[in-house]
């Protein structure tokens, strides 16, 4: 009796086992600068002070080689890229820093400030991988075999940039949206299975900017908006439909900085003295009209907006700011932590400054308060790189070399 009831519990047991393992897993997916591309991360339980030593570093690597790229994480792994000669290199670690599988992809930028621009996206177990010569990969997150690639400087008369493309490709659906910049071929959307195109749109007939675009939902028709060399531009995303431009120039040409966007209102800031702009969408998202101008100019360390305020360090008089959303008024600005790339967890802001400093800062409209800091020791060359928090773990990459601090 006790056998026959072992055996028909083991034999159910096995069934129940293997229906189980038959479940596919809801794929994880990962983009540029978080969720929502705004450099917030949602993150709970972190530190509110470092040691005076810093964080501790549980791990590191050397030999990424040249670039400025971010890590993704998915599934229990962690992708970067670097540059090993001229050819774009993909790493993938596990969560302790083993090396588990390295791949070259392609041909990556040794023409200036050297190395990878464009960090790894993850969307459906297919890992998208974008070279600054414009040319797109996709790769099987299991097997990192090539799906497919497309040339989008080639296929759709594209012109590239002084240096380089370094946009990150926004994934909505079934879509990848790319800017290829082409007089004809503004913005184009492509099927992220296939890399066959969706739909193409003029646009402004102009080249990138070296902007990722950002997506929004919420209006009458969703919205695509990425910058190019003059405007802001926007797009519907199901129709490539161009919705809208907003002049808005710099110096130099470059808008690397991805919109923010929060409640009917559109940021913008641009290095090089270009300032920064609030545009509010009116009639459903068809049109715009502006609702400030302010002086902060990011140069590409990206902004957050936390609680009615806008933080961000200015190019030109490399000063940290902070402006109402609303208003544009600038709160405060000091010559402290500037240039450098800031992101957001937890009520704290992380900054990572070219000086290759690291610093926790406590947002506050009243006055710059920072709390700790510490020195990045390991890696080569420019401290450009936007750092990444995932499961209580600060991701710093300094050009060769990547690690990671526990900050919880």
């Amino acid at each position: 009796m006790n056998k026959c009831f072992l055996i028909v519990f083991s034999v159910s047991f096995l069934l129940i086992s293997c229906q189980q393992q038959q479940v596919p897993q809801t794929p994880q997916n990962w983009q540029w600068r978080g969720e929502n591309r705004d450099g917030v991360y949602h993150e709970t339980g972190l530190l509110k002070e470092w040691p005076a030593e810093g964080p501790e570093l549980l791990w590191n690597f050397e030999g990424l080689g040249e670039g400025h790229t971010s890590v993704a994480i998915v599934n229990g792994k962690v992708y970067a890229t670097g540059m090993q000669g001229d050819r774009l290199i993909l790493y993938v670690f596990d969560m302790t820093g083993k090396l588990l599988s390295e791949k070259e992809v392609g041909k990556e930028w040794d023409e200036n400030w050297n190395g990878t621009r464009s960090s790894v996206c993850i969307n459906d177990r297919m890992l998208y991988i974008f070279s600054a010569h414009g040319v797109l990969y996709c790769l099987d997150e299991t097997t990192l075999d090539t799906v497919w690639t497309k040339d989008l400087l080639n296929d759709f008369d594209g012109k590239n940039l002084t240096f380089g493309m370094t946009e990150n490709p926004l994934i909505v659906d079934d879509k990848i949206f790319m800017t290829p910049g082409g007089e004809i071929n503004n913005m184009v959307a492509l099927n992220k299975k296939t890399g066959e195109l969706i739909w193409s749109s003029p646009g402004e007939g102009t080249v990138t900017a070296y902007c990722s675009p950002q997506y929004i939902a919420g209006n009458s028709v969703p919205i695509v908006v990425t910058s190019a060399i003059k405007h802001i531009i926007a797009f519907n995303a199901d129709t490539g439909e161009h919705l809208w431009s907003f002049p808005q120039t710099s110096q130099f040409d470059v808008h690397p900085n991805t919109p923010l966007y929060s409640d009917g209102m559109i940021y913008s800031s641009v290095g090089g003295g270009g300032g920064s702009l609030m545009l509010r969408l009116t009639n459903g998202g068809k049109s715009v009209e502006l609702a400030w101008k302010n002086e902060l100019d990011i140069q590409l360390g990206g902004a957050v907006f936390v609680d009615g305020f806008i933080y961000a360090a200015g190019q030109t008089e490399r000063s940290w700011f902070c402006v109402d959303w609303k208003t544009g008024e600038t709160r405060y600005k000091v010559r402290e932590l500037a240039p450098c790339n800031v992101i957001y967890a937890d009520g704290m802001l992380y900054c990572y400054s070219e000086t290759g400093k690291v610093y926790l800062v406590k947002p506050n409209p009243e006055k710059l308060e920072v709390i700790s800091s510490f020195e990045v020791t390991l890696g080569t060359n420019q401290h450009w790189a936007h750092p990444v928090i995932y499961d209580g773990v600060l991701y710093i990459r300094h050009g060769d070399a990547l690690m990671a601090y526990k900050v919880k």
